[in-house]
């Protein structure tokens, strides 16, 4: 299992989670659009938070849930997996 997460794993975890299906290359061109804009509300986002402890078994920032982009969730999400690597 990769230390960083990768907008394609973003993308799996947004659809289980929260049900809303966002391509990795969207992600990836649009890495500062709102979570809003795509269709993840806080409730969304908190359940990729959840999946993302439960599969690396690290305590994600209570920050995470609150990240507003894409771009801010990953760098946010990866440094904390890097530090606890």
């Amino acid at each position: 299992m990769s230390v960083r997460i990768t907008v394609e794993e973003l993308s799996e975890l947004m659809k289980k989670a929260a049900g809303i299906t966002v391509s990795p290359k969207e992600l990836a061109d649009r890495p500062d659009r709102g979570f809003d804009e795509l269709g993840i509300d806080s409730l969304g986002l908190l359940g990729i938070v959840g999946e993302l402890e439960n599969r690396h078994g690290t305590p994600m920032p209570a920050d995470a849930e609150r990240c507003k982009t894409p771009r801010k969730f990953l760098d946010l999400v990866n440094s904390t997996l890097l530090a606890g690597a």
